[in-house]
Order: C-alpha cells, then structure tokens, then sequence
C-alpha cells in the first residue's frame, strides 16, 4: 500500500533532516521542516527562532513559559500555557499539511499527531553516538559544550516533550512503522528504503 504522508523522527545529528529532504525530492513531494517552524510561527505570532528552540523542547522551560506554566494568562493565548498554546497551532499545522496531500515531515511529534491516519509511513532515525558528534561539529561547528553533551541535551528535550504530550516514549520501536540506523545503513541507504516503502515496493 502506498503511504502519502512519511513522518521523519530523529535523533539530533543522526541525518534526519537530510534523509527527510533527500525522500521528498524523490517523491517529488512538499518537505517540511523549517518550512513548518515558519507556518507555526505564523500561526502563533511567535517568532520563528522561538518556534524552533521550544517547539520540541521541555515545556515550562523557558522563563516566559515557566512564569505562566500552570494557568496561562486570562484572555491571552486562550488561557493556556505558551508550551500548551504552541502544541496546539503544531498539531493544527501539521493536521492541514497532511490534508493538503502528500509530503514529508520532519519532528514536532508528526507520528504521534497523524497516528490515525492510514496513509502515514512513521520513521525514527538514529545513529552511533561518534557518528552523530562528527557529523554536527561538521555541521554546525564547535562549541563551548563538547559534542555529546549536545546531543544527549538536545535528545533529553525532545524525549520529554514527546512523552509529555503524548504520553508515549520517544524512541520506542513500537511507535514508529521503521527505525533505521544512519550510522550503520548510510544516508542514502535509509532514503532509498523509505521511498521504496512510500511506494509500496
């Protein structure tokens, strides 16, 4: 059976993006990644670099989300928390992309949110630790936090906003229709078996 909508979850520096990229060329479909920051972004009035830095993250982590976590503000945001208020434009956005017909996905709880529909190919991508270091010194340069601590900070946040919301564990086989190691498969490799999986092949 063919599958329209392809949801790409994934570990920080495991290729995620690229690979979710990459497919959607081949399919000749819409990708969606900073492309769906920017529609949240518009949705919400938050600014985009916001959208990105707490969209995934911790909710009630930062100081503006904390000050209001647990009641909102009355009259603002409907009365929610902004973690809360900015969950619900991403599940809205996401919801219109998929009707909108086929495309690709990358992060924001995409698998949990289109979890019923029939036509979704949900992937979670991961890779060796060295691997993923590597590849986002590469990427996005040095810092003053060495490589693994970035990745485990990045994937510590992503991981309990993912059970916060959905009450599911981020990572787990079950979730997704194929987990695909980057690191040990290559890029290519990991977008070639999705298309073929997209296709029905």
């Amino acid at each position: 059976m063919e599958k329209k909508i392809i949801t790409i979850s994934r570990e920080f520096g495991s290729g995620g993006s690229t690979i979710g990229r990459k497919v959607a060329e081949k399919l000749g479909i819409p990708f969606y990644d900073k492309e769906l920051v920017d529609q949240i972004a518009v949705e919400s009035g938050f600014a985009p670099q916001y959208v990105e830095e707490h969209g995934e993250h911790s909710p009630g982590k930062s100081f503006f989300s904390y000050a209001f976590a647990h009641h909102g503000v009355p009259g603002v945001m409907n009365g929610l928390s902004t973690a809360d208020f900015l969950w619900n434009i991403q599940c809205n956005v996401i919801l219109q992309l998929a009707d909108k017909g086929p495309c690709v996905i990358v992060g924001r709880n995409a698998d949990y949110i289109l979890k019923d529909r029939k036509d979704c190919l949900h992937t979670f991508i991961h890779a060796d630790m060295d691997f993923r270091a590597d590849r986002i010194v590469r990427l996005y340069g040095e810092s003053e936090k060495s490589p693994e601590a970035r990745l485990q900070e990045k994937d510590k946040r992503r991981r309990v906003n993912y059970q916060h919301y959905t009450g599911r564990t981020w990572g787990t086989a079950q979730n997704y229709d194929i987990c695909l190691n980057s690191s040990a498969i290559g890029i290519d490799e990991c977008v070639d078996i999705i298309v073929a999986l997209a296709q029905g092949k």
